[in-house]
């Protein structure tokens, strides 16, 4: 399946118009987001929670991790770097954290706000290797900047 990120962004767009809830719209981004793609085996977000640590936020999928620090894993690379960490193999990633031993694959997006402070990192793993392209990232990276630009 080719996922239309126009309809996706319009779709997304059109359930959290008005909502600066960071919760509701991770909820309602998560599960459009993985229900768009057979290649997203689990789609949810790891919110900041404290200094360098990340913690479960709302996702679609089987059980995540609960805490991640900004030390590890490719989420922690992502909020610790503020960079889209786009990854075929996560076996050859240093450090990589097995939340789940059926992911291959693995594309995250650090998550900030309108005024530029890190919210936390949207995860997307997949059971595929090499599943993401650089249209996912800037593409979702779009998405996420559109749908969390008002949130205080």
């Amino acid at each position: 399946m080719t996922i239309d990120y126009t309809t996706l962004a319009k779709t997304i767009a059109a359930l959290t118009e008005g909502e600066t809830d960071t919760v509701s719209l991770m909820a309602t981004l998560a599960c459009e987001v993985h229900h768009a793609d057979d290649r997203f085996d689990w789609t949810g977000f790891y919110r900041v929670a404290g200094p360098d640590l990340l913690k479960i936020g709302p996702y679609q999928g089987g059980h995540g991790c609960l805490t991640i620090p900004f030390s590890r894993g490719v989420c922690g690379a992502a909020a610790q770097t503020g960079k889209v960490q786009l990854v075929p193999d996560v076996d050859a990633f240093p450090g990589h954290i097995a939340c789940a031993s059926s992911t291959r694959s693995e594309l995250v997006l650090p998550v900030w706000n309108g005024k530029g402070r890190l919210l936390g990192v949207f995860d997307i793993d997949s059971n595929q290797a090499d599943a993401f392209t650089r249209r996912d990232a800037d593409a979702l990276t779009d998405i996420l900047n559109t749908t969390f630009s008002a949130v205080p």
